[in-house]
């Protein structure tokens, strides 16, 4: 493909609550096996797009860990590659990221080096397939200067994103950045393609004027001067930007059809692999239209809920409805329900959690097991 991918995974978002406290939104683990950011670099890959930048910042440990290796993602290679840039001190400059827009230009040099005609810029927290190619085609056959890939949601609170409206030819005419109340249910995927000049020469532009934000200061202050497009999904997109939704999203992987176009139907979604035996099913376990990830022991009963891997269910407990995080100990006897066990946590026997009036309960236990 000719392009480049940038990734942006650096913000944080106070909506998800103790989740974001040890980790990036990028970070967070997804269907049992995965990370959020995985569901970007696998479109970029499978995009066949060779050189892709992942720009961190906020808690960014656990996902440079993540993306320490690029083989994973097939971006092992000697023409491009993957390369993940954090914030770093200059003699020019002094600042972390201030926006997406800062974040691109401190790394402005990427766009520079490269040679692609295109650019792709997608955000980590989005879950979703699609082929990157087919927008790129969209957007030359509309001679745009910048496509938006925007999706059609009803029944969801869509104050939490930003929303356009378009003309019958699909050019955007308007957009509303997280509205205290809207009509209107198109809204912004955070993916988009630009030409990579044209990029470069915005984010100069807002740099000078010390504008910071790529929606604010790019989309919204030239969507008079410069033709940019929609271009609408009709396949599974989600966002993970709070608590309600990441749950939501989670628990929409235990749906047949969700999980037979992810885990099932071309093209994949890739993760970095960890080496550990199956899931052990004691006897008088019982499952139920649940994921449950390698490495788990379950003795007690388990019903419509995400177990992460490595994940211990004690004697006689009873999980329903329940997202279980990596390297969580549940002790015996335990009752959880509408509950996210937060990672490496214990669990003491005896203990009740519930979430009540349709609240996802985040349960956050000290960890005995690793003093900690």
């Amino acid at each position: 493909m000719r392009a480049i991918g940038i990734i942006l995974a650096g913000g944080n978002n106070n909506k998800m609550k103790e989740l974001s406290y040890k980790r990036a939104i990028a970070a967070m683990p997804m269907a049992g096996s995965y990370r959020a950011i995985d569901f970007a670099l696998s479109n970029m890959s499978n995009s066949h797009i060779q050189k892709v930048a992942v720009l961190t910042q906020y808690n960014a440990k656990s996902l440079n860990e993540h993306l320490s290796s690029s083989k994973w993602w097939d971006f092992g290679r000697k023409q491009g590659g993957l390369y993940v840039f954090t914030p770093s001190i200059t003699a020019d400059n002094g600042f972390w990221y201030r926006g997406t827009a800062d974040s691109i230009w401190q790394n402005i040099d990427f766009l520079k080096n490269s040679h692609e005609p295109y650019v792709v810029i997608a955000s980590g927290d989005g879950i979703y397939k699609l082929d990157y190619n087919d927008v790129l085609e969209y957007h030359i056959n509309k001679k745009a200067d910048i496509t938006v890939v925007c999706k059609d949601i009803e029944g969801d609170d869509v104050t939490r994103f930003g929303l356009v409206k378009t003309d019958e030819d699909g050019r955007i005419t308007d957009f509303e950045e997280k509205p205290m109340a809207s009509e209107n249910i198109t809204v912004s995927t955070g993916v988009y393609i630009i030409r990579r000049r044209l990029l470069i020469e915005l984010i100069e532009k807002c740099a000078e004027e010390e504008r910071y934000d790529f929606v604010n200061d790019i989309l919204i202050r030239y969507k008079n001067l410069k033709k940019i497009y929609a271009y609408k999904m009709d396949s599974y997109w989600s966002n993970i930007s709070s608590v309600e939704s990441y749950y939501n999203t989670n628990m929409d992987f235990l749906k047949p059809d969700i999980r037979n176009y992810f885990f099932k139907q071309y093209p994949e979604i890739y993760s970095k692999v960890d080496d550990m035996p199956p899931a052990k099913y004691n006897p008088g376990s019982v499952i139920k239209n649940s994921l449950i990830s390698s490495g788990c022991i379950i003795n007690g009963q388990v019903e419509n809920s995400i177990l992460f891997k490595k994940a211990f269910i004690g004697n006689n407990c009873i999980i329903k409805n329940c997202i279980i995080m990596n390297n969580v100990y549940i002790g015996d006897n335990t009752y959880l329900e509408n509950c996210i066990v937060e990672s490496k946590g214990t669990i003491r026997a005896n203990t009740t959690h519930i979430g009540e009036n349709g609240e996802i309960k985040i349960v956050v236990e000290r960890n005995e097991r690793l003093g900690f």
